[in-house]
């Protein structure tokens, strides 16, 4: 009987510490808050660059080669937290995210701000082929906000 409570105890034991190591994980990629700007900007960098890769393999855009890069503030349209410009004949595009300089949220929400503009611009590259005009530009930054959001819901749940 001691046994099986031996092999209980290592087998509790075994899954606390895988989930503490699997929290720890995740906390890293939030946690701590770099000490100077420059690691902020840096760790910032290094986030939506990944998040761009996990967001272009889960909407299926492995075929375009994407780049992800920190903008200032003067570097975009006013009122705007990102963009992205594309060449559908080369399946190459470009996002800008807000530059950590310029945000004022918290570390974490600030990462998930930047997520979001992930997949926003991503979402709006889908739209690529469909017609345009300055009339149905509400229309569409409603819609690709709306997908996004869902889209990240879903990931997140």
């Amino acid at each position: 009987m001691f046994s099986c409570n031996l092999a209980a105890l290592r087998s509790g034991v075994a899954a606390i510490l895988f989930v503490s190591f699997i929290s720890i994980g995740y906390t890293a990629t939030y946690n701590p808050t770099p000490a100077t700007p420059q690691e902020r900007e840096a760790t910032a960098q290094k986030f939506v660059a990944q998040r761009l890769q996990i967001w272009q393999d889960r909407l299926d855009l492995k075929d375009w080669k994407l780049q992800v890069r920190l903008l200032r503030t003067s570097q975009l349209e006013p009122k705007t937290m990102g963009n992205i410009n594309w060449d559908t004949d080369l399946k190459e595009a470009t996002i800008g995210v807000l530059s950590s300089y310029d945000y004022q949220l918290p570390w974490k929400e600030m990462l998930d701000d930047m997520e979001f503009t992930v997949v926003h611009e991503l979402v709006h590259l889908h739209l690529a082929s469909l017609p345009r005009s300055e009339a149905s530009r509400r229309n569409e930054e409603h819609a690709v906000n709306e997908l996004a959001r869902a889209l990240l819901n879903l990931a997140h749940h």
